[in-house]
């Protein structure tokens, strides 16, 4: 080949092919964590909406429990306890959901370790539960707000 034709090969080393597999699964890792979070917030705005419903529907409730004696912290614990019920069943759903794709993909392809560590079980119930409180605190404050006379005569 004459010197002055353009060079039509290329070389690789391992070191560029390390390289180029680190900078896609970094693209990746960034790409998982902003559908991720995306998910997250259109989650949590979902739980926020079931809550300020269950507010709205138990508003006599809320009163009659104001009415005799409960406390705002009392209302407000009641909301956010089951703002978090709500969503620890909705992350052990998908931990369930995780672990079964899991046992499938071993068996089509039994030479691809897929398994779900405890550490990631453990971490997606903390965080379904951390959404589910921090989307449920204007629910638990709208609800312990109430005023109970205001509250009874609601229909």
């Amino acid at each position: 080949m004459p010197y002055s034709k353009p060079d039509n090969f290329a070389l690789s080393t391992a070191d560029q092919m390390v390289a180029d597999f680190r900078q896609i699964t970094a693209i990746t890792f960034l790409v998982m964590a902003v559908l991720s979070s995306i998910g997250l917030l259109v989650g949590g705005i979902g739980v926020m909406n079931i809550m300020l419903v269950s507010v709205t529907e138990r508003t006599q409730e809320i009163g009659v429990r104001k009415a005799i004696g409960a406390r705002r912290r009392d209302i407000i614990l009641q909301f956010l306890l089951e703002a978090s019920v709500l969503t620890s069943l909705g992350g052990v759903a998908g931990i369930l959901f995780g672990w079964i794709i899991s046992l499938i993909s071993r068996l089509v392809f039994p030479s691809l370790p897929a398994e779900v560590p405890l550490w990631a079980a453990v971490l997606g119930i903390v965080v379904s539960v951390s959404v589910g409180l921090f989307f449920g605190i204007w629910p638990a404050y709208k609800a312990a707000r109430l005023d109970p006379v205001e509250a009874l005569r609601y229909e």
